[in-house]
């Protein structure tokens, strides 16, 4: 009894362990070319314009290269995701409430740009 108590604690560890260091599963699954690359999408007010840097470890900056969206809740927003998809390494992201429309204009826009770099 003991030892298959040790024997399931070891194997969940071992599988938390796995999964931390594999990352993200879009990192893991997409394969994109070193690079600048931009994208837009369609916000609230305009399009939302991008600008991607790329290695081959993924995502290494964004900049948000245009747009007219307003100041807050807009810009707050897209500042708040392009932060959250270099933490994650993806754009599966829920969008910022008050701001739907500038959330899924940006992801848009940074999808538009990584399947560029594809």
């Amino acid at each position: 009894m003991k030892t298959k108590t040790l024997y399931l604690l070891a194997t969940a560890l071992l599988t938390a362990l796995l999964t931390a260091c594999l990352g993200p599963a879009s990192l893991r699954e997409a394969v994109y070319t070193p690079g600048i690359y931009e994208g837009s999408g369609r916000g609230l007010r305009g399009d939302i314009n991008v600008r991607l840097e790329l290695s081959t470890g993924g995502i290494v900056d964004i900049e948000i290269i245009e747009h007219r969206e307003t100041a807050f809740p807009g810009l707050a927003a897209m500042e708040e995701l392009l932060e959250m998809v270099l933490e994650t390494g993806s754009t599966d992201l829920d969008v910022i409430s008050g701001a739907t429309f500038s959330s899924r204009g940006f992801l848009e826009a940074v999808d538009y740009a990584l399947r560029k770099a594809e």
